[in-house]
């Protein structure tokens, strides 16, 4: 059984691996980091299509929180000032904005400082 949250990202991805990096290094999150290339998502209760599509955060009890919402709880599980930007993403208004800009960032990757062609999100229903 897990003890801790795990942050599960793209590390195929060169804009995705620079984050979690600041995270890393800024945030200090208290929770276990893997890509998901090399992650047993099985036992996480996720899916490989999930798992190329957003940022998971997996709870020690199995709750899978996906995106924004991930962002939300990494920012949560950092404590210090990061805490409360994390309660705000959390908020119902704000939480579909962030939704939204997630999903701008997310889908745009490849643009991004850092990102490559290996950093594109697959149409919906493609396998990578």
């Amino acid at each position: 059984m897990r003890t801790r949250p795990v942050l599960v990202f793209d590390g195929d991805c060169g804009f995705c691996t620079r984050s979690v990096t600041f995270v890393e290094s800024r945030l200090r999150p208290d929770c276990d980091i893997v890509p998901w290339q090399f992650a047993d998502l099985a036992s996480l209760g996720v899916t490989p299509e999930r798992a190329g599509h957003e940022v998971l955060w997996v709870t020690p009890v199995g709750r899978v929180y996906g995106g924004a919402q991930a962002v939300a709880k990494i920012l949560l599980r950092a404590g210090r000032g990061w805490a409360p930007l994390g309660a705000l993403l959390m908020l119902r208004p704000v939480r579909s904005v962030a939704h939204v800009a997630y999903r701008l960032v997310a889908d745009n990757r490849h643009r991004m400082p850092g990102g490559t062609a290996a950093c594109a999100v697959p149409a919906r229903g493609a396998r990578r």
